[in-house]
């Protein structure tokens, strides 16, 4: 296998400094990290070492909320391009005896960390941080604003089978409302030429001037009619109300991905899900089990890939291999 085709850097270097906000990567930036995802994608597959373009950097990993898949897919991708990676046990943090998330993140800092991944519930968070810091922040997920990251490597998923979003239609179903991975998701696939489609009851529904690039359908049968792509949200249980449990009363029966309700969408479509999945109220575990039709394992192993793109684009600044 080649792996020496690697992408060029956006004319004049990576113009981001963080990754705070889908939009602070524009689209030469957005571009270049999803083909250097792929670039890194293929040493994974091939079980191969990649350059070590972090060797002697130090990568921190500050995670205020729960969280598997995105904290452990972070380590490894500054593991495998040869970063020092340090998880901050947050419970046994400074931060427990009064200390400002400002000065412990300084702290960290000037221990010398090359960049900064923190998931935290309260929105602008990071944006203060990277007012303070000099070094990379990247949001790791933000309360119900934005999740930059898994957008990017929900494309970069949707591009390893599609060969690009262009034309496709992508029909985000389910929790809409609470789901900070609809919100950036549906601003950069957008933006990378697919049609967005919201799905689900009207309760589960941001109001109507939040992430206008949608189109909002209250049925499944019209929602996802002609999708590439549907993917199913998790039901935000703990950023509901009081009762928001109640939330998931018939859901399954009137929203859940089945393999007979997939057949209301395109005869190829693709199912995916950001995780931690419930199954059996967003989606049914037959499905979501199904290599021909789930690109769900497939979304865990390119948030591995797309994670080391963006930590070397931000490190390195697009410098040249």
């Amino acid at each position: 296998m080649e792996f020496i085709n690697r992408p060029y850097a956006p004319a004049g270097g990576f113009a981001a400094s963080n990754l705070i906000n889908i939009d602070d990567f524009p689209e030469a930036e957005t571009n270049y990290v999803l083909d250097l995802a792929e670039y890194y994608a293929r040493f994974l597959k091939a079980g191969k070492l990649p350059p070590a373009r972090l060797a002697g950097k130090t990568q921190i990993n500050l995670f205020f909320e729960d969280s598997t898949r995105t904290n452990l897919s972070f380590e490894l991708a500054g593991r495998r391009l040869g970063a020092d990676v340090l998880s901050v046990p947050v419970a046994a943090s400074s931060v427990n005896k009064g200390e400002s998330l400002i000065d412990t993140t300084q702290t960290l800092v000037a221990m010398g960390a090359h960049a900064l991944i923190v998931r935290h519930r309260e929105p602008r968070v990071h944006d203060e941080l990277a007012k303070r810091i000099a070094c990379p922040v990247i949001n790791a997920g933000d309360g119900v604003r934005e999740h930059p990251t898994q957008a990017l490597l929900d494309a970069a998923t949707i591009r390893s089978v599609y060969g690009t979003l262009k034309g496709l239609v992508i029909a985000i179903c389910g929790d809409v409302k609470h789901s900070r991975v609809a919100a950036s998701g549906a601003v950069l696939f957008s933006r990378l030429g697919a049609e967005v489609r919201f799905v689900g009851p009207a309760h589960l529904m941001p109001a109507p001037y939040q992430m206008p690039q949608a189109r909002r359908f209250d049925t499944l049968a019209d929602g996802i009619a002609g999708a590439d792509i549907v993917m199913a949200l998790r039901m935000q249980f703990e950023r509901m109300e009081e009762g928001g449990k109640d939330a998931a009363t018939g859901y399954f029966e009137t929203y859940g991905l089945t393999h007979d309700t997939l057949k209301l969408a395109k005869p190829d479509a693709r199912v995916m899900h950001p995780g931690p999945m419930n199954r059996g109220v967003e989606i049914d575990g037959a499905l979501a089990d199904d290599e021909r039709r789930s690109l769900i394992l497939k979304q865990v192993f390119y948030g591995v890939a797309t994670r080391m793109a963006v930590l070397d684009a931000l490190i390195t600044k697009g410098a040249a291999f």
